[in-house]
């Protein structure tokens, strides 16, 4: 069991922290009566998808001894119109750098978390289309 808590910090701020005392702050923009001192509890998704997703893939890579040097998730999402706007499509570009990184690994990796492993994805519901694509950078270059 994990115990978050959020406070209201004036406006529409809120700050958030868990057990251990790692925080995090939300605010909505200007349009919405914030001040936009911190991402939206919206972003936020898509900050814990990449985070989930990349934690996933680099254990993955590991056992299957792949030589990772950097790596880059770049995540875009489009809400729909209508409340409550849950994202409709979110796309995820993996950039991975590394030495003689195997397509075929990253891709399995890539699919395991997708499918398996990454618990953010899976809250994810069918209305959510999420895509993905990669891209190796040679590292020994």
């Amino acid at each position: 069991m994990s115990t978050i808590n959020v406070k209201w910090n004036g406006k529409r701020r809120f700050v958030g922290w868990d057990e251990a005392g790692h925080g995090v702050a939300m605010d909505a923009g200007d349009a919405h009566g914030g001040d936009g001192s911190g991402p939206s509890p919206m972003s936020l998704v898509l900050y814990a998808l990449g985070g989930c997703t990349g934690i996933d893939i680099v254990s993955i890579l590991e056992k299957q001894r792949q030589e990772l040097r950097d790596f880059e998730l770049v995540i875009t999402g489009e809400q729909r119109e209508e409340q409550p706007r849950i994202w409709s499509r979110v796309n995820i570009e993996y950039v991975l750098t590394g030495v003689d990184l195997k397509p075929s690994a990253v891709e399995r990796a890539i699919s395991l978390s997708e499918e398996k492993y990454c618990s953010v994805m899976g809250m994810f519901g069918p209305d959510v289309k999420v895509t993905t694509s990669y891209r190796i950078v040679d590292a020994a270059h």
